[in-house]
This record gives structure tokens, sequence and C-alpha cells, in this order.
């Protein structure tokens, strides 16, 4: 598409101009009594037709302000006819239950009845995840291109929502909460996403201001569905960083059905682009199941399984970063001794009955279990040189270290081992009465953990040991007077726990559609409670209980224009896990409260058509105060909380985002974010928070050869202003306030589809073949130095302290194949 069509888009929406459309968009989901999607249903009205998928959906074109006809018709099914009338530019949502007994006929009347745009949660579309490219590809990957979602590292799968940390986000698969293993400190240890992007159906997101029934977090909620295969099929996917298999099965009566799939990563591909350079031989698999069973037409039973094993073995050898300026360039060169050997096997499993009591009321239970047992073991020596570079282009020795300012050495040791079990029993009903709808809810949480830390780290700078920053010790003036204190490590932690923690919580909402003269409207009201008990070995057992009501309120003007408008929010409270329980030292503290925050999410929705193609904009503009913070540090993903309710913070902001067809039959959308968060330790007064990203620009993007459909190209670009980091251990984060570089990424994928559905093989071996594709992905294609932290080194003569950036991966390139059979 060429510039001056994206100038005027973006012109078109600043001065909130608006483009009329004489048609309107239908689409939803068709499924058959059984609840079990159809495909290859025919559905057409006003001469235009189109088809379901296999997943039931189908999508169609229809004239506006006037009463059409759509006639869904089937071979096996009772044909149905309804009647609609539509605005201009409306995306309405039906779906469809068909069946083989009697034709069906009736009319729709338009309500505010698409519950996901009324709530403002955001759909992502799965054949998008499994296209977009990225070091991480998958789900969190299409998150991290979306307002107020931000990350500034490709090898881990975590994000911060609008100010908060990584602890902040809820993640559900079929309604069933998954964990992260606890241990994990870098990107590039963490392997596989618990979300298999082959065996996902829906995936919902909401970025702030969410209803009660999504549990007690402070930032964000990713409600994942996982799908129910309606015949039997199978995809695989290989490339240079791994491989992949799913297969749905689904028995002959049809009452049993699954979806399986195995995954095995190797990030030796981007971890070998990086400047230090390594003996690198990690193994990430995981194995996933999910399986359906309908006993009736009242009951349903499901099992969701996954076992995991992250074994991480790491041998660093040399590094050298170069750094300074072109007047003085400098270089730091380390070399390295010893190696670390890090494992996560994890194992969960989950059981789900749904209960159709009547047409109206729905009972689910649902009963999980997660164990991890981790372990990280390490010893690392790492010498190094401090120098300046020898910047004359005649000289033999030119780019090489010609002056040695500092010298010294840093030993890392860790012996951590952690075994948890989670289980967790939960009870839901739904009831419906006329508009309203009732929902409610009562869970057990049970977590036991037994953790030992051991870690400790020893710096020496040209012969010296330095004392650690935060111990009071005889003043140190080495090598100008000789230090007569005890010698102690720079960083010393030594703590075994044996913690219980016992978690009732419940929820009760109300939501309701209804009119305010002929304007739409759409009202949601609920409260969360829980109450937690931490107990244990050497712990004075200490119980807390939270309250949290909210609030959703939409509005559909009677406007020709397809909009909405969205007033959420409430009290959130984020009772604490046992890593926001454990401090600095590794000990313990039962009495830390819940942290506190008050959302007000204000938003717009915007639907129309432009170059008679759909489009939307969304608009948020939010604000939260957070009290009974508990302040935490960020090194790479590790997170560690002081274990104390001793600061105050907010966060605010604005997101927008405008997605549609910029290209006829693709989806893309660009992104823009504001995001200031601050927060007030101890009343010392407000400084920037650890995740306090300002600006982000990020661009999903869908393209093809006009001339050759099959030959696609997938650009994913994301632009984040630098997070406050790169401090040295300890340090007071009123002191060091330094900013890392901004973050600049760019990975394009390339397609080429050899075999679908429109270019079938006529090759006898080929034939087996749904679909066959070939790409080449390029990550990081501008290869850009973007840091995660600072490796803080000292010179001796001048006592100064040199800020080394510690970059992440460089341009790579990666070779994958796609079939589906």
């Amino acid at each position: 598409m060429s510039v001056y069509k994206i100038i005027l888009v973006f012109f078109f929406f600043c001065f909130g101009s608006a483009t009329f459309a004489q048609s309107a968009h239908i689409k939803g989901i068709i499924l058959d009594k059984k609840n079990q999607p159809v495909d290859n249903v025919n559905v057409s009205s006003s001469g235009k037709g189109t088809k379901s998928n296999e997943n039931g959906f189908y999508s169609l074109d229809v004239p506006t302000n006037q009463k059409v006809i759509v006639v869904f018709s089937h071979v096996s099914l009772k044909k149905v006819t309804v009647a609609v009338t539509l605005r201009p530019d409306e995306d309405y949502e039906f779906d469809l239950v068909m069946n083989d007994q009697d034709e069906q006929m009736g009319e729709v009347v338009i309500t505010v009845n698409n519950k996901k745009r009324v709530q403002g949660i955001t759909i992502i579309e799965p054949e998008l995840i499994r296209k977009i490219p990225g070091a991480n590809a998958g789900v969190e990957n299409i998150l991290k291109s979306l307002p107020g979602v931000n990350s500034n590292n490709e090898l881990s799968t975590q994000y911060a929502v609008r100010g908060g940390n990584y602890d902040e986000n809820l993640v559900y698969v079929n309604e069933i909460e998954v964990y992260r293993p606890f241990l994990i400190r870098s990107g590039q240890q963490e392997g596989l996403s618990f979300t298999n992007t082959d065996l996902v159906q829906n995936v919902d997101f909401s970025a702030g201001g969410f209803q009660a029934k999504f549990g007690d977090k402070l930032s964000s909620v990713l409600d994942i569905t996982y799908r129910k295969p309606t015949k039997f099929g199978a995809v695989a996917e290989m490339s240079l960083l791994g491989a992949s298999l799913a297969v749905d099965a689904v028995s002959k009566n049809g009452k049993w059905s699954a979806v399986n799939g195995i995954r095995y990563r190797n990030n030796s591909l981007l971890v070998n682009s990086q400047e230090t350079q390594t003996n690198y031989t990690p193994t990430f698999v995981d194995f996933q199941t999910n399986v359906n069973f309908k006993s009736s037409d009242k009951w349903e039973w499901s099992f969701l399984g996954n076992i995991s094993q992250n074994d991480y073995q790491y041998q660093p050898l040399t590094r050298q970063t170069n750094f300074g300026t072109i007047d003085d360039p400098m270089a730091l060169l380390i070399y390295y001794e010893g190696q670390e050997k890090d494992k996560y096997t994890t194992v969960f499993g989950a059981v789900k009955s749904t209960f159709n009591a009547s047409k109206n009321s729905t009972y689910k239970l649902i009963a999980s279990a997660y164990h991890t047992q981790e372990q990280e073991y390490f010893d690392i020596l790492a010498q190094y040189r401090l120098g300046e570079v020898d910047s004359n282009f005649g000289s033999e020795n030119f780019g090489n270290v010609a002056f040695t300012r500092g010298i010294g050495s840093q030993l890392n040791h860790a012996r951590n081992d952690l075994d948890a079990l989670i289980v967790n029993t939960e009870l839901k009903g739904i009831h419906n009465f006329k508009k309203n709808q009732l929902e409610w809810g009562a869970k057990f949480t049970r977590e036991s953990i037994r953790d030992r830390v051991i870690e400790w780290e020893v710096i020496d700078s040209a012969g010296f040991s330095l004392n650690p920053p935060i111990v009071i010790l005889p003043k140190n003036d080495q090598p100008y007077s000789p230090y007569t204190g005890p010698l102690v490590p720079y960083n010393n932690v030594r703590a075994t726990n044996f913690v219980d923690i016992n978690r009732f919580s419940g929820y009760v909402q109300w939501s309701r559609k209804g009119y305010i003269g002929n304007n739409e409207i759409w009202v949601n009201a609920g409260v969360r409670s829980q109450n937690w008990t931490v107990s244990g070995d050497n712990i004075t057992s200490t119980t807390q209980i939270t309250f949290s009501p909210r609030a959703q309120f939409s509005l559909k003007p009677n406007w020709n224009k397809d909009m909405f408008f969205r007033l959420s929010g409430g009290l959130y409270h984020q009772p604490p896990s046992y890593r926001e329980l454990r401090d600095a030292d590794g000990v313990v503290q039962p009495d830390v409260k819940a942290q506190q925050a008050i959302h007000i999410v204000l938003s717009n929705d915007y639907s129309f058509k432009m170059w008679n193609r759909p489009f939307k904009m969304v608009s948020e503009l939010y604000y939260k105060s957070l009290t009974d913070v508990n302040p935490y540090t960020l090194d790479n993903v590790r997170i560690r909380y002081a274990a104390a309710n001793n600061a105050k913070a907010y966060a605010e902001g604005f997101d927008f985002r405008l997605n549609g067809e910029f290209v006829p039959g693709t989806e893309s959308w660009f992104s823009f974010g504001y995001l200031k968060t601050e927060e007030n330790i101890d009343n010392k007064g407000y400084i920037s928070r650890p995740t306090d990203q300002r600006l982000k620009f990020a661009l999903l993007f869908q393209d093809y050869m006009p001339r050759i459909p099959s030959i696609k190209l997938y650009l994913n670009l994301v632009y984040n202003t630098g997070l406050p980091g790169g401090s040295p251990s300890y340090a007071d984060p009123y002191l060091y306030q330094n900013r890392l570089r901004d973050y600049r990424r760019a990975d394009v994928g390339f397609s080429k589809v050899l075999i679908d559905a429109q270019n079938p093989s006529s090759k006898r071996w080929l034939q087996s073949f749904k679909e066959l594709a070939i790409g080449l992905e390029i990550f990081n294609l501008f290869d850009n130095q973007n840091a995660i932290t600072n490796t803080w080194v000292r010179d001796v003569y001048s006592k100064n302290q040199y800020a080394i950036p510690n970059y992440m991966t460089t341009r790579v390139f990666n070779v994958k194949v796609n079939m589906r059979f």
C-alpha cells in the first residue's frame, strides 16, 4: 500500500473524520446440537454467499438499514432462515445451533450482545498467532504488539501491562489458571510458554478494568480456550529452533475428542548470536493434551494435562563488549570458567465438568493440580579486563585493547532447590433470566512450598575484595590505606523455607442489557473476596481477607456510526504469592498484605469501513492508584521483592490501536501507548518504577504478492523507550535512576504456500497434505543492539564505575516448514 494512503489514514483519525459505508458484517460460529463446530455450511444473503470453515466460523457482508434474509443450509442438517436488520458499519456476531429435525426461522433484533466487545476484551485470531514471526513466537509474541503491553526481552515470554510486573498477569486455559516456574531468572532459561498455539481456538485479552470473575491480580487477564476437534487432523512444524506436532482425534460416535501436542525447542541459534561465546546445550520439551467427553446433552467432561521439562546447561567462555565514545573508545574483555546447570520439571493436570441443568442454568466443577521441581546450580568465575581500545586505523592492533585501566574478577555460586505443589478446587454457576445474567464461583487453593536458597557472590577489583554496600563495615579505602574489617561476600543469601498457604476465594457478579431511550446499554457489577492463611516451619500463622468490588458500563448510542463507549474499574487486590512473601535475604515475611489498586478505564471502540474494507479503532484512557505496594527490583526477568508494604504508586496512560484490512483479506494493526508509573517508598518522594516504559509503538502487518498470492509477508515491529534499570546490585533506587537504551526490534517472515485448498498437488505422495508451506524468518532485521541489563565494572585508578550494556540477540536467520494433514 502506498505511503500517502497510510498518512491519510493517520490524519483521518486525528481529526475524527467518519467514513460511511453501505454494508454491514455478520459473522459467528455454527454448532450442532452436540455443541460441535459444523463446517461447509452454506451461508447466503442478497446474492452473496460463503461457507463455514472446519471450526464452524463464517463471515458475510450484508446490506444495511433494511431487513435481509440470511439462509444457513447444510447437506445433513435442516435449513435455518434468519431475518436481520443491521446498521451501517455494524460488525455483528451471530452464533447458531443447527439441528437435524425442524427447519428454523427467526428474526434477529440487534442488541448489545457481543459480550467481548462491550467488555473491552481484545480478541486475537489463532491463525494470526501462528503466522507472525518472533524469537519466541506464540500468544505472548502477539500480546507484545498491543498497546499497554511492554517487554524488552525477545528471549522471554513474560510481559508487563500498564506499569505492572510479570507477576501481575492472570493466565487461564479452558477457565483453569496456569502457573510459571518460580526460579527462572533470565529469558533464555524459559524455553517454552505454557500455551501451545497449535491447540488454541480462542484468545481473549484484557489490559485492565476486568470483571470480578477473573481473579485476584492487578494488571491483566489472558483467557485461552483450546479447541474441540470434529475430525482427525494433524499439523507439524520444523525449524532451526525446534519442532512441534499436534494431532486431533475424534471417536466414531463423536462423544470423545482430543487434541494432543508435543513441542521441542533449542535456543542455541539465538543465544549463540549474543556477544558472550558459550557452550550451550539446552533441552526444552513439553507434551499437552486436552480430552473432551460428552456423556449426554447435559453433562460434559474434559481433562487438560501438561508435562514440561526445561534442562538448561550453560557454559560461558569469553565476551568482548565495546563501548564509550569515538574519542574515548573502551572495551570490556571477560574470560569465564565454570558452568550453570538448571532443571525445571513441571506436571499439571485439571478435570472440568460442565452440567447444563436447564436452558438458563449451567454449573461447572474444576479441580487442578500443579507440581514443579526446580533446581538452579551454578559456579561461574568471570575474570575481566577494562581497557582503552586502539582506534588508530593504521595500527596492527586496531580494535584491540591497548591499555588496561582495570582488572578484576567475579565469582557467582548457587545451589537453589524448590518443590511446589498447588491444588485448586472450584465450583461456578451461570444463570440467565430475561435480560439478566448472574455468575458466581467459590474456590479453594492450597500451596505447599519447599524452598532452599544458597547463593553468594564475591567481587574482586585489582586484587581487593569489595564489601557489600548495604552492610555497615569499617571504611574501605584500599589500596591507599589497609582494611582491617572482616571479609564478607558482596552478596550472600542462605535460607530454608517450608511454607503452606491456604486460600478461599469467591465472586458474584450481575450483568444486564437494556436501553436508555434508543441507546443500548450493558451493565456489569460484582465483588470478589479472598481469605488466606500463611503458615509453616518457624512461621507465625497469619490470616488476612480482602474485598474487591468492580463494575463495567457500556453504551452504544443510536448513531449511524458503529461506536461503543465503556467505563470500567473498581478495587483490585493481589494477595501475596510465595515469591512476594520472600525478602531479599530469603526469609519469609507472613505479614505482607495484599497490594491494592483502584482502576479507572475509559474507552471508545469505533468500527467502520474504509476502501470498502472493515477497520476498527480502539482508544483507552486509564489511571491506577496503588497502595500497600510491595517494592521490587527487576533483573532480566527475575523479580526480588522487599516483602514489605512500604510504598504507594500510580500508573496513568493512553492506549490506541487501529486494526483492519490495510491489505484486502488480511488483518494488520498499528499500536501506540503512553505510560507513566511512579512509586513513593517510605515517603522519600516519587521515582520511576522498574516498569516505567514511557512510549511504545508497534506495527503488525501482513501482505502478499497480488500476482502470486501464495507468497506472503509478515512483519512484527516494536519500539519501546528505555526502562529504568541496569543499576549496580543492591543500589539505592533513589541514587540510581539510569535508563536502559530504547528497545527497537523488527522481525520479518516470508512464506511460500506450496499446497493448500486452492493449490492441491497432482503428485500422489503430496496429496495427503492439506497444506504445505516453507518460510524464511529474519529476527532483528536491522541488527539493533538492545540491552537487557548493565554489567558494572570499577576503574581502581579513577574510582569510576562503568555501565557496560548486556546486549540481547543480533540478526538471526531461521528456516521453517509447516505441514497440515
